[in-house]
């Protein structure tokens, strides 16, 4: 099959989950055979990338502004794509369904990868959390199919519109060269992480407070950034003790290096169905703090332990998992046999594959 990928900012992954999807996604594509096309935006691209070459890319201009960066990319891409040779379509993101009835006008069946509720987030305003609201319905029937990324996600859709939709998950590879800690003044297992984009629902802040309360001389790296919003994350840093570490984004390599060696890792985001993040730190075999929410709980199970979303029960859980070394081990096990059971990139691949086909079967 020829598959075109449109909507995230493109690959190599340098931003959030829907890139990272894309590209794990589109080089088990063409190791499988087919022919993908991931249509990639300019400020995120380099000519020095470094990507499966058996992929191709097609980089448009953008508008950098967080309330029209994804639209106006995204139009261009699904013009662009209806006089290409692709057979089908995945779109990436809700925000991106007013646009997927355009490839269908040439013939190109076209899915919709909804992610979570992210007219949720608290970076939108009300004409902005309005638009994404617009989104979710117009998802129900812009696309061929809609997928989810979550049963409860799933259950949402289902429930509000009557629109049943195909869940499928996200995946998770630990590359097996990533165990040294290198360029990084960190000891190995003596370091509290979280990673995420530096935003409001992600609960950087929540982190921050709640870390200031223990006593403890294991640094907190706080991984991330936040093109959009650069005072917020200098917001962040003035809340922040001298213990709590700001390397930016990180990705690739030094990424890896820092999850399959730290000692704790937090997971504090709110919105969403199964964050990748979450995902890949149960297959690093990790213990994992995560915030209390249904998706969360849905992605971990009983293989995390939750808190609730106030600053003394998160600081009360560091405090216990850092006095705890063997609850910590048992954690990191059960996390790992969780994420080896129900998330890997070949079942998603061959999930997409088979959605994909059918879609070419159909009338």
């Amino acid at each position: 099959m020829k598959i075109a990928i449109l909507g995230t900012r493109g690959i190599p992954a340098r931003y959030g989950g829907f890139e990272t999807f894309a590209e794990q996604l589109s080089k088990r594509l063409v190791a499988h055979g087919h022919d993908v096309t991931v249509y990639c935006r300019r400020p995120f691209t380099s000519p020095s990338d470094v990507f499966d070459a058996r992929i191709r890319r097609v980089i448009l201009p953008t508008i950098s502004h967080k309330y029209f960066d994804t639209a106006f990319h995204t139009f261009l891409s699904a013009v662009d794509v209806c006089f290409g040779d692709a057979d089908v379509v995945l779109f990436c993101n809700v925000a991106n369904s007013p646009w997927a009835w355009i490839p269908r006008l040439f013939g190109k069946p076209t899915v919709l990868n909804v992610d979570g509720l992210d007219r949720k987030r608290r970076k939108w305003n009300v004409a902005g959390r309005a638009f994404l609201g617009l989104c979710e319905a117009l998802a129900t029937f812009t696309p061929n199919r809609v997928v989810t990324d979550a049963e409860i996600i799933q259950e949402y859709y289902r429930r509000r519109f009557g629109k049943d939709s195909v869940v499928i998950g996200y995946g998770a590879e630990v590359p097996p060269d990533a165990g040294r800690l290198e360029g990084f003044d960190l000891a190995p297992g003596k370091y509290i992480l979280y990673v995420s984009r530096l935003e409001p629902e992600n609960n950087p802040e929540l982190v921050i407070e709640a870390y200031g309360k223990v006593k403890t001389d294991w640094p907190l790296v706080m991984v991330g950034g936040n093109p959009y919003d650069k005072a917020y994350v200098h917001r962040l840093k003035s809340l922040a003790d001298r213990r709590v570490v700001f390397p930016g984004g990180i990705y690739g390599p030094g990424y890896w290096q820092l999850l399959k060696n730290c000692g704790l890792y937090i997971f504090a985001c709110e919105i969403g169905g199964v964050h990748p993040a979450l995902v890949e730190a149960m297959a690093a075999e990790k213990p994992i703090l995560c915030l209390d929410t249904p998706e969360n709980r849905e992605t971990a199970g009983d293989n995390a332990m939750f808190f609730r979303h106030n600053a003394a029960d998160l600081a009360a859980g560091m405090s216990g998992l850092l006095g705890d070394e063997s609850e910590r081990v048992e954690l990191a096990r059960k996390a790992r046999r969780h994420a080896e059971a129900a998330y890997g990139w070949e079942s998603v691949t061959r999930s997409y594959e088979s959605l994909f086909a059918e879609l070419l079967r159909a009338p």
